[in-house]
């Protein structure tokens, strides 16, 4: 696990991007949980943390394609993203790179 930001750098029902070990990566704070996935939709290059968080997915804000949090896999058309582990120790935010989508 590699630390990735401090809990109070994601505000709750939000996204950010960060760069971890050379990868883009989403990072997203939900009322339920903390999920992490490539920062880039692949339809055609979107900023999926500046999407809209709805329940457990993200809304690409560029085309409406939307994605689960959890896995990555695409709501809808298209192909999915790489989604990573997330876990936070006290006020530390933790992630757990998986391979790419």
């Amino acid at each position: 696990m590699t630390l990735a930001c401090r809990v109070d750098d994601v505000p709750l029902g939000e996204g950010r991007a960060i760069t971890v070990a050379g990868r883009r990566v989403a990072i997203f704070r939900t009322h339920a949980a903390w999920y992490a996935i490539d920062a880039v939709c692949p339809h055609r290059g979107g900023p999926l943390a500046d999407g809209i968080v709805c329940d457990r997915s993200v809304i690409c804000p560029l085309h409406d394609r939307r994605y689960d949090l959890a896995s990555g896999a695409p709501l809808g058309a298209g192909d999915g993203v790489a989604a990573h582990g997330v876990e936070v120790r006290g006020d530390d935010v933790y992630l757990a790179l998986a391979e790419a989508a």
